[in-house]
């Protein structure tokens, strides 16, 4: 695979070599993905730490009975909404 870098990356490649870390092109640019991979599995875990607390805030409000249903939830959205709208 042949790839070209714009000038800046090319120069932060350039100096990443010369620090010594690296001993090629290919070992700087497989650690800069192994950094993505784990930056977007970071992302991942948060947002399904996020989505895990939701449901058991959720659940603890269902068992204590603090539901709504379907058609009081959408009207009480649609007039959260219509209020936040510049008439």
């Amino acid at each position: 695979m042949q790839i070209f870098l714009p000038p800046e990356v090319e120069a932060l490649l350039q100096r990443q070599l010369k620090s010594g870390k690296y001993h090629n092109a290919v070992d700087v640019i497989v650690a800069g993905i192994k950094l993505l991979e784990q930056q977007e599995e970071d992302i991942y875990q948060g947002r399904l730490g996020e989505l895990q607390m939701e449901a058991r805030i959720g659940l603890e409000a269902s068992q204590e009975g603090k539901v709504v249903d379907g058609s009081t939830a959408m009207a009480q959205i649609r007039a959260n909404l219509s209020r936040r709208s510049p008439s």
